[in-house]
């Protein structure tokens, strides 16, 4: 489990999922990381945050979180709460090896435990088969970028 000492860790790995990602607009990257920090030390302090580490002989190879979010009551669940899965990344040299589908597992566990009865997620193409193969399948969100300046697609 991270706690709020593994905050950087976790920004750091967010950052680098969307650049293994390839995303169209990479100069925003330092930005989001650096404003990504504080904002999951917070969660991970009061707890709407929860975190898992994937460490090979001691070293972080791999992450992903829980973000236990305030959502109004929905037909899909009357709770005022949704459970929202992100920062799923796994260093290149170490994939294949199912740490992705444990971490998800931990995620959905943990969900399942705190009562979510949704988890949402945003799906790379990468990150997509696993999701699916999971039991989770797409839905009809939609998305408008103020400025229209970037592909939200990844």
């Amino acid at each position: 489990m991270a706690t709020e000492a593994d905050a950087a860790l976790i920004a750091e790995q967010r950052r680098a999922m969307f650049e293994d990602a390839v995303l169209p607009v990479p100069t925003t990257l330092a930005a989001m990381q650096e404003r990504f920090e504080p904002w999951v030390r917070e969660r991970l302090a009061n707890g709407s945050y929860r975190g898992w580490i994937a460490e090979r002989e001691g070293m972080p190879v791999g992450g992903a979180g829980l973000w236990v979010m305030e959502f109004p009551p929905h037909f899909l669940d009357v709770e005022a709460a949704r459970g929202y899965l992100l920062n799923f990344y796994v260093k290149p040299e170490f994939r294949g090896a199912g740490l992705a589908r444990r971490l998800l597992g931990l995620c959905v566990e943990e969900g399942r435990g705190l009562g979510l009865r949704v988890l949402t997620l945003h799906a790379s193409k990468f990150g997509r088969p696993l999701y699916e193969q999971y039991g989770f399948r797409g839905n009809n969100e939609m998305i408008l970028l103020s400025d229209g300046s970037a592909d939200a697609t990844v």
